[in-house]
């Protein structure tokens, strides 16, 4: 099992549900975080709760929406000097449930490939190349398990992709101490999942960040939270070592 301790984490979507219950967890892990959410009000009571853990931690803002904020973001995280060790790619939306799929409006495409694939792969590609030089680091991207849902056709095929490039990046840094994963978290009762969703945000710790604690030089694998519900972490990273790559 990798040691993250003093590592320093960024997690998007931080303020609330799973990304916050992350963020307390690889605090008491002993990683230093880089808390983001759309404005910086929305990680204020968090990272007095995270430092209260004795980790280091700062807020970061964005829009994931919008590139020239992403790309704003980045370049706070690079102007402080961080050193980013892992990513957890959290944030994520679920533009609508559209009954009547046939009309979909074509904008759900669009606006959810941004947040969901574009985002995410950006700030990927932004931290990647120093990962690669130091010889070590973890990105988990979140995914979802829907499928045969024409209802929600732009958040499914977003996160398609997203699975797509993950994995396509996981083969490239196969056998390296550099290693991407994806996490389902599977269906909860978030703000996105609903109120009718059949699993608490909490049954997703430890398999929605157990990819960044594998010690296993293998890429492009997917994590299902709910298979390591209850489980110890230390137990929970020897079951996803046994898991296959996607390719």
């Amino acid at each position: 099992m990798t040691d993250l301790k003093g590592k320093w984490v960024l997690i998007t979507g931080a303020s609330r549900g799973i990304g916050r219950l992350s963020a307390l967890f690889m605090a008491k892990q002993g990683c230093n975080l880089i808390l983001h959410s759309r404005k910086l009000d929305g990680t204020k009571s968090l990272l007095d709760e995270v430092k209260a853990l004795g980790v280091e931690a700062y807020s970061v803002a964005a829009e994931l929406s919008d590139m020239a904020d992403v790309n704003a973001m980045l370049k706070t995280i690079d102007e402080k000097g961080t050193r980013v060790d892992v990513v957890l790619n959290n944030a994520g939306l679920q533009i609508g449930y559209r009954v009547d799929y046939l009309n979909t409006p074509i904008e759900d495409y669009p606006i959810s490939f941004a947040i969901n694939t574009t985002a995410p792969m950006a700030i990927c590609y932004h931290f990647l190349p120093g990962m690669i030089e130091r010889g070590f680091g973890r990105i988990v991207n979140t995914t979802s398990g829907i499928a045969l849902e024409a209802e929600q056709a732009g958040y499914s095929a977003a996160k398609a992709a997203l699975n797509k490039v993950t994995i396509d990046l996981g083969y490239k840094l196969n056998g390296s101490d550099v290693i991407i994963s994806l996490a389902d978290p599977g269906w909860c009762r978030t703000d996105l999942g609903g109120p009718s969703a059949p699993n608490a945000p909490e049954s997703t710790i430890p398999g929605i960040v157990v990819g960044a604690f594998v010690n296993d030089k293998k890429s492009g694998r997917l994590f299902p939270a709910q298979d390591f519900n209850g489980m110890s972490l230390k137990d929970a990273v020897e079951k996803a070592e046994s898991y296959k790559s996607s390719y």
